[in-house]
Protein backbone atom coordinates (compact mmCIF):
# COMPACT_ATOMS: atom_id res chain seq x y z
CA UNK A 1 0.00 0.00 0.00
CA UNK A 2 0.91 3.89 -0.50
CA UNK A 3 2.32 5.46 1.62
CA UNK A 4 0.05 8.15 0.45
CA UNK A 5 -3.17 6.19 1.07
CA UNK A 6 -1.71 4.92 4.36
CA UNK A 7 -1.69 8.55 5.71
CA UNK A 8 -5.28 8.61 4.24
CA UNK A 9 -6.70 5.88 6.07
CA UNK A 10 -4.63 7.28 9.01
CA UNK A 11 -6.58 10.24 8.40
CA UNK A 12 -10.28 9.21 8.00
CA UNK A 13 -9.85 6.96 11.24
CA UNK A 14 -8.57 10.10 13.56
CA UNK A 15 -11.82 12.13 12.14
CA UNK A 16 -14.30 9.62 12.79
CA UNK A 17 -12.66 8.66 16.31
CA UNK A 18 -13.27 12.56 16.99
CA UNK A 19 -16.53 12.65 15.63
CA UNK A 20 -17.30 9.51 17.94
CA UNK A 21 -15.82 11.36 20.58
CA UNK A 22 -17.33 14.41 20.18
CA UNK A 23 -20.97 12.24 19.50
CA UNK A 24 -20.48 10.80 23.30
CA UNK A 25 -19.61 14.28 24.51
CA UNK A 26 -22.69 15.44 23.58
CA UNK A 27 -24.83 12.87 24.48
CA UNK A 28 -23.18 12.21 27.89
CA UNK A 29 -23.57 16.00 28.31
CA UNK A 30 -27.92 16.05 27.38
CA UNK A 31 -27.83 12.65 29.47
CA UNK A 32 -25.80 14.71 32.82
CA UNK A 33 -28.52 17.76 31.92
CA UNK A 34 -31.73 15.16 31.82
CA UNK A 35 -30.55 13.54 35.05
CA UNK A 36 -29.63 16.70 36.81
CA UNK A 37 -32.97 18.04 35.38
CA UNK A 38 -34.97 14.89 37.32
CA UNK A 39 -32.92 14.96 40.43
CA UNK A 40 -33.77 18.68 40.37
CA UNK A 41 -37.73 18.14 40.19
CA UNK A 42 -37.25 15.38 42.67
CA UNK A 43 -35.73 17.84 45.30
CA UNK A 44 -38.39 20.57 44.54
CA UNK A 45 -40.98 17.92 45.29
CA UNK A 46 -39.53 16.68 48.31
CA UNK A 47 -39.15 20.06 49.47
CA UNK A 48 -42.97 20.72 48.64
CA UNK A 49 -43.58 17.54 50.34
CA UNK A 50 -41.79 18.31 53.21
CA UNK A 51 -43.44 21.86 53.77
CA UNK A 52 -46.65 20.56 53.36
CA UNK A 53 -46.08 18.38 56.14
CA UNK A 54 -45.39 21.23 58.47
CA UNK A 55 -48.50 22.76 57.29
CA UNK A 56 -50.11 19.77 58.67
CA UNK A 57 -48.36 19.64 61.84
CA UNK A 58 -48.79 23.53 62.79
CA UNK A 59 -52.56 23.63 61.70
CA UNK A 60 -53.50 20.61 63.66
CA UNK A 61 -51.87 21.61 66.75
CA UNK A 62 -53.98 24.93 65.94
CA UNK A 63 -57.16 22.72 65.80
CA UNK A 64 -56.84 21.27 69.49
CA UNK A 65 -56.42 24.64 70.71
CA UNK A 66 -59.49 26.20 68.43
CA UNK A 67 -63.00 26.89 70.71
CA UNK A 68 -65.19 28.07 67.69
CA UNK A 69 -66.91 25.83 65.25
CA UNK A 70 -66.07 28.79 62.39
CA UNK A 71 -62.19 28.24 63.36
CA UNK A 72 -62.32 24.08 63.60
CA UNK A 73 -64.02 24.59 59.63
CA UNK A 74 -61.10 27.23 58.39
CA UNK A 75 -58.15 25.19 59.85
CA UNK A 76 -60.28 21.80 58.57
CA UNK A 77 -60.15 23.47 54.97
CA UNK A 78 -56.54 24.67 55.48
CA UNK A 79 -55.76 21.14 56.52
CA UNK A 80 -57.55 19.58 53.18
CA UNK A 81 -55.55 21.70 50.82
CA UNK A 82 -51.97 20.52 52.62
CA UNK A 83 -52.88 17.33 52.48
CA UNK A 84 -53.81 17.62 49.07
CA UNK A 85 -50.66 19.71 48.51
CA UNK A 86 -48.51 16.68 50.58
CA UNK A 87 -50.06 13.36 47.98
CA UNK A 88 -49.68 15.58 44.66
CA UNK A 89 -45.74 16.34 45.88
CA UNK A 90 -46.13 12.28 47.02
CA UNK A 91 -46.73 11.09 43.28
CA UNK A 92 -43.86 13.19 42.03
CA UNK A 93 -41.21 10.99 44.22
CA UNK A 94 -40.02 7.64 42.69
CA UNK A 95 -41.19 6.15 45.56
CA UNK A 96 -43.07 3.54 43.00
CA UNK A 97 -41.46 0.15 44.56
CA UNK A 98 -42.12 0.87 48.25
CA UNK A 99 -45.42 -0.43 49.47
CA UNK A 100 -46.94 3.41 51.10
CA UNK A 101 -50.14 2.54 52.17
CA UNK A 102 -50.01 3.75 55.27
CA UNK A 103 -48.94 7.06 54.18
CA UNK A 104 -51.36 7.45 51.48
CA UNK A 105 -53.90 6.48 54.45
CA UNK A 106 -52.82 9.36 56.52
CA UNK A 107 -52.70 11.87 54.25
CA UNK A 108 -55.88 11.18 52.78
CA UNK A 109 -57.51 11.06 56.44
CA UNK A 110 -56.02 13.65 58.15
CA UNK A 111 -58.24 16.21 55.95
CA UNK A 112 -61.38 14.38 56.06
CA UNK A 113 -61.12 13.62 59.67
CA UNK A 114 -60.85 17.39 60.55
CA UNK A 115 -63.63 18.34 58.54
CA UNK A 116 -65.51 15.78 59.61
CA UNK A 117 -65.14 17.04 63.52
CA UNK A 118 -65.79 20.60 62.24
CA UNK A 119 -68.96 19.17 61.10
CA UNK A 120 -70.05 18.00 64.26
CA UNK A 121 -69.33 21.05 65.80
CA UNK A 122 -71.47 23.47 63.14
CA UNK A 123 -74.18 21.00 63.61
CA UNK A 124 -74.12 22.05 67.64
CA UNK A 125 -72.14 19.49 68.76
CA UNK A 126 -69.17 18.89 70.78
CA UNK A 127 -65.82 17.36 70.81
CA UNK A 128 -65.64 14.54 72.81
CA UNK A 129 -62.47 13.36 74.73
CA UNK A 130 -62.12 10.31 72.07
CA UNK A 131 -62.07 12.73 69.37
CA UNK A 132 -58.93 14.83 70.92
CA UNK A 133 -57.39 11.83 71.35
CA UNK A 134 -57.59 11.24 67.25
CA UNK A 135 -56.72 15.18 66.87
CA UNK A 136 -53.64 14.48 69.14
CA UNK A 137 -52.64 11.31 67.48
CA UNK A 138 -52.66 12.72 63.94
CA UNK A 139 -50.63 15.59 65.12
CA UNK A 140 -47.92 12.94 66.33
CA UNK A 141 -47.91 11.30 63.51
CA UNK A 142 -47.65 14.53 61.00
CA UNK A 143 -44.47 15.51 63.29
CA UNK A 144 -43.17 12.00 62.28
CA UNK A 145 -43.44 12.58 58.83
CA UNK A 146 -42.45 16.06 58.99
CA UNK A 147 -39.28 15.13 60.65
CA UNK A 148 -38.91 12.10 58.55
CA UNK A 149 -39.04 14.30 55.31
CA UNK A 150 -36.69 17.47 56.32
CA UNK A 151 -33.99 14.65 57.99
CA UNK A 152 -34.13 12.79 53.96
CA UNK A 153 -34.30 16.50 52.50
CA UNK A 154 -30.97 17.51 54.46
CA UNK A 155 -29.42 14.55 53.03
CA UNK A 156 -30.41 14.87 49.28
CA UNK A 157 -29.48 18.88 49.57
CA UNK A 158 -25.79 18.33 50.76
CA UNK A 159 -25.38 15.52 48.35
CA UNK A 160 -24.84 12.55 50.99
CA UNK A 161 -27.98 11.06 48.72
CA UNK A 162 -29.37 11.27 45.34
CA UNK A 163 -33.00 10.29 43.98
CA UNK A 164 -31.12 9.31 40.72
CA UNK A 165 -27.91 7.67 41.90
CA UNK A 166 -29.61 5.73 44.15
CA UNK A 167 -32.07 4.08 42.13
CA UNK A 168 -31.75 0.03 41.99
CA UNK A 169 -30.78 -2.45 39.28
CA UNK A 170 -33.65 -4.03 37.26
CA UNK A 171 -32.86 -7.15 39.40
CA UNK A 172 -32.46 -6.01 42.30
CA UNK A 173 -35.94 -5.62 44.05
CA UNK A 174 -35.01 -3.73 47.39
CA UNK A 175 -36.03 -0.01 47.44
CA UNK A 176 -33.30 2.63 47.48
CA UNK A 177 -31.81 4.24 50.50
CA UNK A 178 -33.24 7.54 49.77
CA UNK A 179 -36.46 6.17 50.52
CA UNK A 180 -35.65 5.22 53.88
CA UNK A 181 -37.84 7.91 55.07
CA UNK A 182 -40.52 7.01 53.92
CA UNK A 183 -39.99 3.57 55.02
CA UNK A 184 -39.80 4.14 58.44
CA UNK A 185 -42.73 6.33 59.04
CA UNK A 186 -44.61 3.55 57.22
CA UNK A 187 -43.94 0.82 59.30
CA UNK A 188 -44.52 2.84 62.75
CA UNK A 189 -48.62 2.64 62.00
CA UNK A 190 -48.63 0.68 65.82
CA UNK A 191 -50.15 3.23 67.62
CA UNK A 192 -52.12 4.72 65.09
CA UNK A 193 -55.90 5.50 65.67
CA UNK A 194 -58.93 3.78 63.97
CA UNK A 195 -60.92 6.90 63.04
CA UNK A 196 -64.76 6.37 62.06
CA UNK A 197 -66.26 9.44 61.15
CA UNK A 198 -68.05 10.23 58.07
CA UNK A 199 -66.03 10.44 54.96
CA UNK A 200 -65.32 8.28 51.71
CA UNK A 201 -61.56 6.88 53.46
CA UNK A 202 -63.04 6.09 57.24
CA UNK A 203 -61.33 2.87 58.26
CA UNK A 204 -64.68 1.59 58.29
CA UNK A 205 -65.32 2.04 54.71
CA UNK A 206 -61.62 1.35 53.21
CA UNK A 207 -61.57 -2.04 55.56
CA UNK A 208 -64.92 -3.38 53.68
CA UNK A 209 -64.51 -6.15 51.23
CA UNK A 210 -64.59 -5.59 47.86
CA UNK A 211 -67.66 -6.17 46.27
CA UNK A 212 -66.36 -6.40 42.48
CA UNK A 213 -63.88 -9.23 43.32
CA UNK A 214 -66.19 -11.15 46.08
CA UNK A 215 -66.30 -14.04 44.47
CA UNK A 216 -64.37 -13.94 40.49
CA UNK A 217 -61.85 -16.60 39.89
CA UNK A 218 -58.00 -15.70 40.10
CA UNK A 219 -56.04 -14.69 37.29
CA UNK A 220 -52.33 -15.60 36.31
CA UNK A 221 -49.35 -13.21 36.94
CA UNK A 222 -49.15 -13.57 33.29
CA UNK A 223 -53.11 -12.54 32.93
CA UNK A 224 -51.92 -9.70 34.87
CA UNK A 225 -49.11 -8.72 33.49
CA UNK A 226 -51.05 -8.30 30.26
CA UNK A 227 -53.66 -6.41 31.56
CA UNK A 228 -51.51 -4.09 33.43
CA UNK A 229 -49.21 -2.93 30.20
CA UNK A 230 -52.53 -2.53 28.00
CA UNK A 231 -54.10 -0.27 30.87
CA UNK A 232 -50.19 1.61 31.09
CA UNK A 233 -50.08 1.56 26.87
CA UNK A 234 -46.54 -0.14 27.60
CA UNK A 235 -45.24 -2.75 26.34
CA UNK A 236 -45.13 -5.98 28.96
CA UNK A 237 -40.87 -6.02 28.48
CA UNK A 238 -41.15 -2.63 30.26
CA UNK A 239 -42.76 -3.76 33.39
CA UNK A 240 -41.51 -6.57 35.95
CA UNK A 241 -42.81 -8.52 39.03
CA UNK A 242 -42.52 -5.98 41.55
CA UNK A 243 -44.03 -7.42 44.80
CA UNK A 244 -47.98 -8.67 45.49
CA UNK A 245 -50.16 -6.79 48.31
CA UNK A 246 -52.15 -8.21 50.83
CA UNK A 247 -55.18 -7.26 52.67
CA UNK A 248 -59.14 -7.08 51.29
CA UNK A 249 -58.13 -6.31 47.90
CA UNK A 250 -55.05 -8.93 47.02
CA UNK A 251 -53.18 -8.07 44.00
CA UNK A 252 -50.31 -8.08 41.87
CA UNK A 253 -48.31 -5.23 41.48
CA UNK A 254 -45.91 -4.71 38.64
CA UNK A 255 -43.54 -1.81 38.04
CA UNK A 256 -40.58 -0.50 35.17
CA UNK A 257 -37.12 -1.01 35.65
CA UNK A 258 -36.12 2.37 37.15
CA UNK A 259 -39.26 2.32 39.60
CA UNK A 260 -40.97 5.61 38.16
CA UNK A 261 -44.23 3.46 37.55
CA UNK A 262 -46.10 1.18 39.03
CA UNK A 263 -49.42 -0.86 38.53
CA UNK A 264 -51.67 -3.04 40.59
CA UNK A 265 -53.92 -5.63 39.41
CA UNK A 266 -56.21 -7.47 41.37
CA UNK A 267 -55.96 -11.10 42.26
CA UNK A 268 -59.53 -11.96 41.66
CA UNK A 269 -61.37 -10.71 38.60
CA UNK A 270 -58.27 -8.87 37.00
CA UNK A 271 -59.34 -5.66 37.69
CA UNK A 272 -56.70 -2.35 37.18
CA UNK A 273 -56.84 -1.33 41.05
CA UNK A 274 -54.54 1.54 40.80
CA UNK A 275 -51.40 3.04 38.45
CA UNK A 276 -49.18 5.84 39.07
CA UNK A 277 -46.62 6.88 36.62
CA UNK A 278 -43.78 9.24 38.79
CA UNK A 279 -42.40 12.14 36.47
CA UNK A 280 -41.89 15.82 36.07
CA UNK A 281 -44.75 17.94 34.55
CA UNK A 282 -42.92 21.16 34.03
CA UNK A 283 -45.45 22.96 32.00
CA UNK A 284 -48.91 23.21 30.83
CA UNK A 285 -50.23 22.85 26.77
CA UNK A 286 -53.68 21.42 27.36
CA UNK A 287 -56.90 23.59 28.13
CA UNK A 288 -58.52 21.82 31.20
CA UNK A 289 -61.38 20.57 28.38
CA UNK A 290 -58.65 19.08 26.55
CA UNK A 291 -58.03 17.24 29.79
CA UNK A 292 -60.72 16.51 31.11
CA UNK A 293 -61.44 14.87 27.70
CA UNK A 294 -58.48 13.22 27.91
CA UNK A 295 -59.47 11.49 31.36
CA UNK A 296 -62.82 10.73 29.42
CA UNK A 297 -61.18 8.73 26.99
CA UNK A 298 -58.91 6.53 29.79
CA UNK A 299 -62.09 5.50 31.20
CA UNK A 300 -63.54 4.66 27.40
CA UNK A 301 -60.11 2.84 26.80
CA UNK A 302 -60.67 0.62 29.74
CA UNK A 303 -64.42 -0.36 29.12
CA UNK A 304 -65.82 1.69 32.00
CA UNK A 305 -68.55 3.37 30.11
CA UNK A 306 -71.26 4.07 32.94
CA UNK A 307 -69.07 6.70 35.20
CA UNK A 308 -69.52 11.19 35.02
CA UNK A 309 -67.60 13.71 36.07
CA UNK A 310 -68.02 15.10 39.64
CA UNK A 311 -65.28 17.09 40.59
CA UNK A 312 -61.70 18.03 39.41
CA UNK A 313 -58.70 20.49 40.39
CA UNK A 314 -55.46 21.33 39.15
CA UNK A 315 -52.29 21.21 41.08
CA UNK A 316 -48.87 21.45 39.84
CA UNK A 317 -50.03 20.87 36.37
CA UNK A 318 -51.82 17.93 37.53
CA UNK A 319 -55.25 17.65 36.41
CA UNK A 320 -56.91 14.82 38.87
CA UNK A 321 -60.72 14.30 38.27
CA UNK A 322 -62.73 12.34 39.97
CA UNK A 323 -65.21 10.02 38.68
CA UNK A 324 -68.57 8.55 40.04
CA UNK A 325 -70.50 5.58 38.62
CA UNK A 326 -73.87 6.20 37.20
CA UNK A 327 -76.78 3.61 37.71
CA UNK A 328 -79.97 4.69 35.23
CA UNK A 329 -80.50 8.71 36.20
CA UNK A 330 -78.55 8.01 39.96
CA UNK A 331 -75.31 9.68 39.91
CA UNK A 332 -73.47 6.80 42.75
CA UNK A 333 -70.66 9.09 44.77
CA UNK A 334 -69.67 5.93 46.55
CA UNK A 335 -68.42 4.19 43.16
CA UNK A 336 -65.41 6.64 43.09
CA UNK A 337 -62.69 6.42 40.17
CA UNK A 338 -59.71 9.33 40.20
CA UNK A 339 -57.91 10.00 37.27
CA UNK A 340 -54.60 12.05 37.46
CA UNK A 341 -53.92 14.08 33.68
CA UNK A 342 -50.43 15.69 32.81
CA UNK A 343 -51.16 18.59 31.51
CA UNK A 344 -48.77 19.16 29.24
CA UNK A 345 -48.92 16.07 27.04
CA UNK A 346 -52.42 14.73 28.37
CA UNK A 347 -50.57 11.08 29.30
CA UNK A 348 -52.51 9.75 32.24
CA UNK A 349 -50.29 9.22 35.03
CA UNK A 350 -52.52 8.17 37.84
CA UNK A 351 -55.53 6.28 37.72
CA UNK A 352 -57.14 4.73 41.37
CA UNK A 353 -60.24 2.84 41.32
CA UNK A 354 -60.07 1.56 44.63
CA UNK A 355 -63.24 2.68 46.23
CA UNK A 356 -65.07 1.73 42.57
CA UNK A 357 -63.86 -2.11 43.38
CA UNK A 358 -64.78 -2.02 47.19
CA UNK A 359 -68.10 -0.11 46.42
CA UNK A 360 -69.76 -1.14 43.06
CA UNK A 361 -72.84 -3.55 42.71
CA UNK A 362 -76.42 -3.33 40.98
CA UNK A 363 -78.13 -1.46 43.52
CA UNK A 364 -82.24 -2.13 43.58
CA UNK A 365 -83.31 1.47 43.32
CA UNK A 366 -87.27 0.37 42.57
CA UNK A 367 -88.54 1.30 46.59
CA UNK A 368 -91.32 3.86 46.41
CA UNK A 369 -90.13 7.14 47.04
CA UNK A 370 -91.20 10.89 48.46
CA UNK A 371 -92.44 13.31 45.58
CA UNK A 372 -88.99 15.78 44.59
CA UNK A 373 -91.31 18.32 45.14
CA UNK A 374 -92.46 18.15 48.20
CA UNK A 375 -88.72 17.85 48.93
CA UNK A 376 -87.67 21.06 47.29
CA UNK A 377 -90.24 22.72 48.66
CA UNK A 378 -88.11 22.07 52.13
CA UNK A 379 -85.01 23.99 50.50
CA UNK A 380 -84.13 27.40 52.58
CA UNK A 381 -85.36 30.22 51.47
CA UNK A 382 -81.41 31.74 50.87
CA UNK A 383 -80.67 29.14 48.19
CA UNK A 384 -82.03 29.28 44.58
CA UNK A 385 -82.66 26.01 42.76
CA UNK A 386 -80.40 25.50 39.75
CA UNK A 387 -80.63 21.92 39.24
CA UNK A 388 -81.96 18.39 40.65
CA UNK A 389 -81.44 15.04 40.39
CA UNK A 390 -81.31 11.74 42.51
CA UNK A 391 -77.52 10.65 44.37
CA UNK A 392 -76.45 7.31 46.35
CA UNK A 393 -73.89 9.25 48.99
CA UNK A 394 -72.58 7.86 52.02
CA UNK A 395 -73.98 7.48 55.58
CA UNK A 396 -72.30 7.57 58.77
CA UNK A 397 -71.63 3.76 58.73
CA UNK A 398 -71.33 1.59 55.71
CA UNK A 399 -74.73 1.95 54.85
CA UNK A 400 -75.72 4.14 51.41
CA UNK A 401 -78.18 6.97 50.90
CA UNK A 402 -80.65 7.39 48.24
CA UNK A 403 -81.05 11.17 48.30
CA UNK A 404 -82.53 14.36 45.65
CA UNK A 405 -79.00 16.34 44.84
CA UNK A 406 -80.57 19.50 44.82
CA UNK A 407 -77.69 22.01 43.45
CA UNK A 408 -77.91 25.62 44.46
CA UNK A 409 -77.03 29.01 44.26
CA UNK A 410 -76.81 31.94 47.44
CA UNK A 411 -77.18 35.95 46.76
CA UNK A 412 -73.40 36.07 46.87
CA UNK A 413 -73.45 33.49 43.89
CA UNK A 414 -71.46 30.82 46.17
CA UNK A 415 -72.92 27.30 44.81
CA UNK A 416 -74.56 24.80 47.48
CA UNK A 417 -75.54 21.24 46.78
CA UNK A 418 -78.21 19.83 49.68
CA UNK A 419 -79.56 16.16 49.58
CA UNK A 420 -82.98 15.22 51.36
CA UNK A 421 -83.49 11.32 51.86
CA UNK A 422 -85.55 10.68 48.70
CA UNK A 423 -87.30 7.96 51.21
CA UNK A 424 -87.66 9.76 54.28
CA UNK A 425 -87.40 13.37 53.28
CA UNK A 426 -84.55 13.86 55.81
CA UNK A 427 -82.31 16.68 54.98
CA UNK A 428 -79.19 14.38 55.36
CA UNK A 429 -76.11 16.18 53.65
CA UNK A 430 -75.22 20.07 52.81
CA UNK A 431 -72.22 20.52 50.95
CA UNK A 432 -70.09 24.43 50.14
CA UNK A 433 -68.39 24.18 46.71
CA UNK A 434 -65.39 26.43 47.28
CA UNK A 435 -64.14 27.23 43.59
CA UNK A 436 -61.16 28.69 42.58
CA UNK A 437 -58.78 28.46 39.32
CA UNK A 438 -57.23 25.07 40.55
CA UNK A 439 -60.74 23.52 40.89
CA UNK A 440 -63.27 22.79 43.09
CA UNK A 441 -63.38 21.95 46.86
CA UNK A 442 -67.04 20.31 48.26
CA UNK A 443 -67.01 20.77 51.96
Amino acid sequence: MKRRSLIRIFSFSAVAAAIFLARSLIWQHRASDALGALENGYVRALEELSTSADNIANTLQKELYAGTPDMHLKLSQQLWRDSSAAKAALSQLPTDKLPLENTNKFLSQVGNYSLSVSEKLRSGGSLAAKEYENLEALLRFSRRLQNEMWQLEDKVSSGSLSFTKAAPAKDDTSAPSVTEGFTDFEEGFDSYPTLIYDGPFSDHIMQKEPLMTRGKPEISRETALERASLAMQTDQTALTSAYEEGGKMPSYVFASGDGSACCAVTKQGGYISYFLKSRLVPTENLTPAEALAAGDACLERLGLNNMQRTYSENIDHIMTVNYACRQDKVCCYTDLIKISVAMDSGEIIGFDARGYLVNHHRRDLSKKRISVLDAAKKLSPKLTEQSRGLALIPGEGQEELLCYEFKCETSDGTHVIVYFNAYTGKEEQILILFESESGTLAM
